[in-house]
């Protein structure tokens, strides 16, 4: 499928999802998504609230990893509690949405928007988070679970490239196999083999990202002023948190 074919698709999709939301506002009902909303990635089929459980509030909880506030991380357990519905408000102030921590019509047709049909965010892809090797394998971690913490990460990423005004975030270092770490002189138990791992470089100043970053789940943070890092920033998911980047005041 071309790009251009891609951006119809996805333009369809919205003017569809936010036309049943203008109706359900008219006539006071709540609109779920349907058929005709069908995405090539994942589409819902209810409005997700606070209390709902399972996979389809996972898969929003993937797209929200980037909205947990200060510090914090949001739980990927697929129970809609008080911190997804935070994130979800986060998420729909970003974009001028309803703010009413409901994942409905407007809010899925957004998400639509913002997703590839493989999952990941419009903005990053999986080539430039994996110049490695093409399998994803020879890590800390399976193949699968390498994937799945890069598009993780993504979203993420996508949060923090609107809160900064969108201009590009460039990758320049993903995910790594034991070999491929080797190879750069990586450390040993980088977070690049286990897939969450990124360094960035781009438009914005390394401390920009370094700060800015504390916001959007990282709770790996290395950039200016730690040894190593002042020429890019890295990023990661360590079990607890490790920021480091003296000279930008973190």
């Amino acid at each position: 499928m071309n790009r251009r074919t891609t951006v119809l698709r996805r333009l369809g999709r919205a003017l569809t999802a936010c036309a049943l939301a203008a109706v359900a506002s008219l006539v006071g009902v709540t609109v779920t998504s349907s058929a005709a909303q069908a995405d090539g990635c994942y589409t819902w089929g209810r409005t997700l609230s606070s209390g709902m459980t399972g996979e389809d509030v996972r898969q929003l909880q993937i797209r929200l990893s980037g909205y947990p506030g200060y510090g914090a991380v949001l739980a990927l357990d697929g129970a809609f509690g008080p911190a997804t519905r935070s994130a979800l408000i986060r998420f729909q102030q970003a974009y001028g949405l309803a703010a009413d921590g409901y994942a409905g019509p407007a809010t899925q047709a957004k998400l639509y928007e913002l997703q590839d049909d493989d999952c990941t965010p419009v903005n990053f892809t999986y080539a430039e988070w994996n110049r490695c090797n093409s399998t994803w394998s020879g890590g800390a971690v399976s193949a699968s679970s390498a994937k799945f913490n890069a598009l993780v990460s993504m979203w993420k990423l996508q949060a923090m490239r609107r809160a900064m005004g969108s201009a590009p975030i460039n990758i320049s270092s993903g995910f790594r196999s034991y070999s491929c770490n080797s190879a750069v002189g990586g450390a040993s138990n980088s977070r690049h083999l286990y897939g969450d791992g990124v360094d960035l470089v781009g438009v914005h100043s390394f401390c920009a990202f370094s700060q800015q970053a504390r916001n959007h789940g990282f709770t790996n943070i290395l950039g200016p002023g730690y040894p190593g890092h002042n020429d890019h920033v890295h990023l990661g998911n360590t079990p607890s948190r490790s920021w480091s980047a003296p000279s930008c005041g973190i």
